[in-house]
């Protein structure tokens, strides 16, 4: 008689990937990842200061941040995994390939899980802030929509009084000073910031925007046509320079940013990986796991 049963060496009800070790050691990694955040942000605002000459320069703060970022994730998912190398069931595999393999497997799962926790995270992070942009977008004002500091910078640069001579004094020397106008009404600056905006981001100044702006120039001004058309030609290219120049940083950022998160979450999962190894190996050979020191035995003088 033939006696069909479990594997050999598998205990009956075994499994070959235990969700609960895995789980466990996701939730720890995405904790302590987030409180190794924590304590960098605290330990990064503490290095600067506002005052010159004092603290770290933003260069250096910015290293220091991009290498705490990759030691915390490092660190949080080597822990996790060895949590659930460590946890996972122990079974007569039939190798010791296997169960290196399956261990590293549960390793890698950890990685996989604390990486799907922090993007739902991240994910219902920016929903809540997107839906608070929204409320106030909806709310804002004309006055608001000229707050921009760069393009409200340009808008007030176009509108600068020229300066004028003033009546000789004394052998031949002048002064100049600039006339006194009006303050620029508040839904003008606002007009202006918006051509100024849109003209940046569509990359040029429509004539007829351009036409419209030279004319408020000359009248605010006190400007010829022609020198009023000159500087709003000259002040749109370098708002239009400017706004390059900054889209071109974000670029660079952007594409810094992703080569080094896509480095840390490669060198997170190698290290998930032989952390949950390095916890299956314990488990089999029966190592103590204590937090705390070197457990030494109390010996008892019997009574």
């Amino acid at each position: 008689m033939v006696q069909v049963g479990p594997a050999s060496g598998a205990a009956a009800g075994f499994k070959f990937v235990e969700w609960p070790a895995i789980i466990a050691g996701a939730v720890l990694a995405a904790a302590l990842s987030f409180v190794f955040l924590t304590f960098g942000s605290a330990i990064g605002l503490s290095a600067v200061s506002p005052w010159p000459n004092s603290g770290i320069s933003a260069k250096t703060l910015g290293s220091l941040a991009v290498f705490w970022t990759l030691a915390q994730q490092i660190g949080a998912f080597m822990i996790g995994g060895y949590i659930a190398g460590r946890m996972r069931t122990r079974w007569a595999e039939g190798s010791a390939d296997d169960t290196e393999f399956r261990d590293g497997l549960h390793g890698a799962l950890v990685w996989a899980i604390g990486i799907a926790i922090g993007a739902l995270m991240i994910f219902a992070t920016a929903g809540s802030v997107a839906k608070a942009g929204a409320d106030l977008a909806a709310k804002a004002t004309t006055a608001a929509a000229a707050n921009s500091d760069s393009i409200a910078y340009y808008a007030d640069a176009l509108m600068r009084p020229a300066p004028r001579p003033a009546a000789a004094t004394g052998q031949g020397n002048t002064q100049v000073s600039a006339p006194r106008v009006e303050p620029l009404p508040q839904e003008t600056r606002a007009e202006i910031a918006r051509i100024v905006s849109r003209s940046v981001a569509a990359g040029s100044l429509a004539d007829n925007d351009r036409s419209y702006l030279s004319a408020i120039v000359a009248q605010r001004t006190g400007l010829p046509q022609a020198e009023a058309e000159r500087r709003v030609n000259e002040t749109f290219a370098e708002a239009n320079r400017a706004a390059r120049e900054a889209a071109d940083k974000a670029r660079h950022a952007g594409v810094l940013t992703g080569f080094v998160t896509a480095a840390s979450l490669l060198i997170s999962l190698a290290a998930a990986w032989w952390a949950a190894q390095k916890g299956g190996n314990h488990r089999d050979t029966s190592v103590p796991a204590r937090l705390f020191g070197v457990h030494r035995p109390i010996h008892r003088t019997p009574t």
